[in-house]
């Protein structure tokens, strides 16, 4: 909230926003069951204006959590079944030449895909080809596709689900760095604790699923976004979210203790980028004005996990991202050198 602003305006909008995020949790988790801080991480980066890459077995929710954050947001729904052979048409849609019925004339016209839709969801996305895989590349990036040379801007809020299944890779493409790092945030869905699965039982076999109430819509979450991006970060916060991105790239002078073992590449600028906007709503939703370091402590591992390409010591120590990216965040000091 920078510049000179009226005080009781700014605790007012937070407020809203804090009570809009809570009412949107709420309705979510009328249908939603188990997910605990899952939902709540898929929520900063709805808030953030961010992709989501959703990771988890078979059979957890995913793709009913994706149905019914687009309904509590009352956003138009798309949905994209990844195949090996999909085609980046059947993603982004072709353009044709049919008949002018009047003039008779050959006339081009363009057929949208399922891309043109405001909240995506794309399951198992690495079961794509890459030529597929790519064609949403422009999407996630410039929020626009293009066509025979022709680019449309697509509707916003525009937000990509996708879903990736971790254990069977048998007929898969692993994602390009250019295609995960487009990806905010990357959040793994678990398996439900006994509690959660009876609830789940419950509600399953035993009546109709839980209506979900449209708390929300496509220009109210466009302006939650920016009211999001005005949370204020004070230089030694953004200090820290830079150090600790710098200190996963091997060989570099704030590199962690174990870096040059565990990591062969570490992450870029779209990880302080990523650290810094998941911060600032989780902020806002904990009724504070400021990040704080704490913040960018908790959002590290979902910012981080998919941006590290770990070595093989790394997998000979039974290490995985999220044990790196907890040893990076105890490792870094409050304050730089």
């Amino acid at each position: 909230m920078s510049g000179a602003v009226d005080l009781v305006d700014v605790r007012e909008r937070c407020e809203a926003f804090r009570g809009r995020a809570a009412a949107l949790l709420q309705a979510i988790e009328r249908r939603i069951v188990g997910l605990g801080p899952t939902l709540e991480q898929c929520l900063w980066c709805l808030l953030a204006d961010g992709h989501v890459l959703l990771e988890g077995v078979p059979g957890l929710g995913k793709t009913l959590l994706v149905r019914t954050i687009a309904q509590a947001c009352g956003v138009k729904a798309g949905r994209v079944q990844c195949t090996p052979d999909l085609m980046p048409a059947d993603v982004i849609g072709t353009a044709m030449l049919i008949t002018d019925p009047v003039t008779g004339g050959r006339v081009r016209t363009f057929r949208p895909g399922p891309v043109f839709c405001q909240v995506l969801l794309v399951d198992e996305i690495n079961r794509a080809a890459p030529r597929s895989q790519s064609a949403l590349l422009e999407a996630m990036q410039e929020r626009s596709v293009s066509v025979d040379g022709v680019t449309t801007p697509l509707e916003r809020p525009f937000l990509v689900l996708a879903t990736q299944n971790p254990i069977e890779q048998e007929g898969t493409y692993p994602l390009p760095e250019a295609q995960l790092d487009r990806f905010l945030a990357k959040v793994l869905v678990p398996v439900p604790d006994r509690e959660a699965l009876g609830e789940i039982l419950r509600r399953t076999t035993v009546g109709e699923m839980p209506e979900v109430p449209q708390v929300i819509d496509g220009p109210g979450l466009v302006e939650l976004q920016r009211l999001a991006r005005q949370v204020v970060v004070a230089p030694h916060v953004a200090d820290w979210a830079i150090r600790l991105t710098l200190s996963s790239q091997p060989g570099h002078a704030f590199a962690a203790p174990r870096t040059a073992r565990w990591i062969r590449v570490g992450a870029g600028p779209r990880a302080v980028q990523a650290m810094v906007l998941l911060a600032k709503v989780r902020a806002l939703m904990a009724g504070r004005y400021a990040v704080a370091v704490d913040d960018l402590r908790e959002v590290a591992a979902p910012a981080l996990r998919h941006r590290l390409h770990l070595s093989f010591e790394a997998e000979a120590d039974r290490t995985d991202a999220d044990r790196v990216v907890a040893h990076l965040v105890e490792s870094l000091p409050l304050e730089g050198p």
